[in-house]
């Protein structure tokens, strides 16, 4: 089966994502530019949350050039990953509105590893559809990063109840590390 619909209903799913994570940031009623202040929490979660989305939308598109077809299995995987997703909005607006307390932050973490392990299930998918020696098994290699992201997610969630500012930094970790594009499928696919 061909994998052009799963890319483009993955494409408007993110997008929805994307907007329904912009719409919480109110305007306020005043010009004077302290009236932001009040909204720096609410946009610095928006930020972080809009470059998580914006990475796993990077990295879907780059993945999606090494593969050839898509089965029942996969079109599981990737709406499991969707899933994983569609939550970032409600637990950036409510780590917001709470000016990031433990739980929030902790939930937070909790919709970030739920993603990581989704996108992690969606490459095994994939693997086994396309063989160990594919295109797609030679960009994945023995993916590093997305281990060790899994391993931050891990200590962050913990750290969540005790310091959740650090928390939150050892998010932003996870995404600097995701912050290039995967130029694995890159360099592969330009050869």
């Amino acid at each position: 089966m061909g994998k052009g619909r799963l890319e483009a209903f993955s494409d408007g799913v993110i997008a929805v994502i994307i907007t329904i994570m912009v719409l919480e940031l109110k305007v306020p009623h005043d010009a004077d530019p302290k009236a932001l202040l009040p909204l720096l929490p609410v946009f610095l979660t928006y930020v972080m949350s809009f470059v998580f989305v914006a990475i796993y939308w990077n990295n879907h598109h780059h993945m999606f050039h090494a593969v050839h077809h898509v089965n029942g299995a996969t079109l599981w995987a990737n709406m499991h990953l969707l899933f994983w997703l569609s939550l970032v909005p409600f637990t950036t607006g409510w780590m917001a509105e709470n000016h990031f307390t433990a739980i929030t932050v902790a939930a937070y973490g909790v919709v970030l590893i739920g993603a990581a392990m989704a996108y992690t299930i969606l490459t095994r998918v994939l693997l086994r559809s396309h063989g160990r020696d594919s295109l797609l098994a030679q960009a994945l290699g023995s993916d590093f990063k997305g281990n060790i992201s899994l391993v931050i997610y891990l200590m962050a969630i913990a750290l969540a109840f005790f310091y959740p500012l650090a928390s939150c930094a050892l998010y932003a970790v996870v995404a600097a590390i995701w912050l290039y594009p995967d130029s694995r499928f890159e360099r592969l696919l330009q050869k």
